[in-house]
């Protein structure tokens, strides 16, 4: 080769080479970018937002209730006109009306709504404004730490159709541990915030209050009550609420547990599993308990969505349309909410008379959570949050393509509505320090199975801190 014609080829391959390198540099600097989550800002109160700065005092608030509520609700339940189910129907066509008129029943003549209100108000409960809007939320703190302990704060964020009162009954247990037969090594301290829009939270007067949205908030309201590095734990909205603060704030979250995690997109391995993993477990990193759970895959996976999803694609869709008949019914209310107690909890439960509703909860826990919606007016304001969510797309949106780097838990319960196996969560939750396949319960794992879940957030906190703990030691030594 020619002297020029080998200087001009070198010349060539060094623009090549720089311009590889530079690609991969760039997306070396973009991928490191990508790993937070931009926080935003926003403003959701009436009107325009106030040059003023916002008040973040923080007052105490009761549940509370009248004669008149009461009488109402008496009222309407006294007026009900019912359908008729199918003959021999069960829970399988939804809330069978033969089963709804004993509910109806013990509402109307046996149910105390003034001492739940007492009940709901056993715990410390609070309101602040932060972006426009008031925010509720319980901030209970142990009474007693062991010496040489601190309490950690400990986030947990409901769902839907459910409130902060799911968490009532494993509160206490995440307090005080050690006195209701769990491991002591760790007691925390709960905030458990109502989404905006959902029970005692103002509702967003504004349209886009999506998941991101609710963390900044809720990340707020941490920093705001002095938690500068806090855990947060979450189930259906709750699990995407919490991923998505994780992905925010993720040098102040020291760890997120969920008891619903999801991915919603798959790579081409996770795809072949779908017709594959049945057959060669192994070759996906499927556990015996995986292929359980997910296979046949037409009939466990696919069309249970089908079966289950309607609600899914109305919320997403067109939310207000329903729900100006629930908010303005509280047996149909009652109706839609406790069906997906029925269902969510262990799919079965269609084939019985009484949807299994009185095997996992009693009509008083039930009711009290049918009750926040009914009070607070917020059924549809709550089912808005699926079309805030869903409305531009799945898989469309920035956080659903990012991976969550801080330690992360998971509880798998075997009756969750879908099923997600360790090796899908991977691609989404890069640091998965416990997975956990638990032996009963479903999808309001707080509130059917409170000592089983607790026990698992322990255990996960504890690894975490003893990971903390180490990276520590091996600095010091540096």
């Amino acid at each position: 080769m020619p002297t020029s014609e080998a200087s001009h080829f070198m010349m060539l391959l060094e623009i090549l080479l720089a311009v590889v390198l530079g690609a991969i540099i760039y997306l070396f600097l973009t991928k490191k970018k990508e790993d937070k989550l931009s926080m935003g800002d926003g403003w959701w109160g009436k009107g325009q937002k106030p040059d003023s700065e916002e008040d973040a005092a923080i007052y105490p608030f009761k549940v509370e209730t009248s004669d008149g509520e009461i009488n109402y609700l008496h009222r309407r339940l006294d007026e009900v006109r019912f359908a008729e189910p199918l003959e021999d129907s069960r829970f399988r066509y939804g809330f069978n009306s033969n089963y709804l008129r004993k509910v109806v029943a013990y509402w109307r003549n046996e149910f105390n709504w003034k001492k739940q209100v007492e009940v709901l108000n056993k715990f410390p409960q609070f309101k602040t404004k932060i972006e426009g809007i008031d925010v509720h939320f319980l901030h209970v703190k142990p009474s007693h730490v062991p010496e040489g302990q601190s309490a950690k704060p400990l986030l947990m964020v409901h769902g839907w159709p459910g409130s902060v009162y799911e968490f009532y009954k494993i509160i206490p247990l995440l307090m005080d541990p050690g006195s209701h037969g769990l491991s002591g090594e760790h007691v925390f301290e709960i905030i458990c915030p109502s989404i905006p829009g959902y029970g005692f939270s103002e509702a967003p007067h504004k349209q886009g209050f999506d998941s991101v949205c609710a963390a900044r908030v809720f990340y707020k309201l941490m920093l705001r009550l002095g938690f500068q590095e806090f855990y947060t734990q979450g189930g259906d909205w709750g699990s995407l609420i919490s991923t998505n603060l994780a992905q925010i704030a993720p040098s102040h979250v020291k760890g997120v547990h969920l008891n619903m995690a999801t991915v919603t997109t798959l790579h081409f391995k996770q795809l072949l599993s779908i017709t594959l993993g049945r057959y060669f477990p192994g070759l996906f990193g499927f556990e015996d308990v995986d292929v359980q759970r997910m296979f046949p895959f037409k009939t466990k996976v696919l069309y249970r969505i089908l079966g289950e999803g309607g609600y899914f694609h109305l919320h997403s869709t067109k939310p207000d349309t329903a729900g100006c008949g629930l908010n303005d019914s509280p047996v149909g209310l009652a109706a839609y909410i406790l069906e997906k107690f029925s269902t969510w909890t262990n799919h079965a439960f269609r084939d019985l008379e009484d949807g299994g509703l009185e095997k996992k909860f009693t009509l008083d826990d039930l009711l009290t959570n049918v009750m926040i919606y009914w009070v607070s007016g917020c059924i549809v304001s709550s089912m808005r949050f699926y079309k805030e969510n869903i409305g531009k797309g799945i898989g469309t949106q920035k956080h659903e393509k990012l991976s969550v780097q801080v330690p992360t838990g998971i509880a798998s319960f075997p009756h969750e509505v879908m099923h997600m196996p360790q090796s899908w969560l991977q691609q989404k939750y890069a640091n998965i320090v416990s997975f956990s396949y638990m032996t009963r319960g479903g999808h309001f794992a707080a509130f059917e199975e409170p000592e089983l879940l607790a026990a698992d957030i322990l255990q996960f906190v504890g690894k975490v801190e003893k990971g903390n703990f180490a990276k520590k030691l091996g600095y010091g030594l540096l």
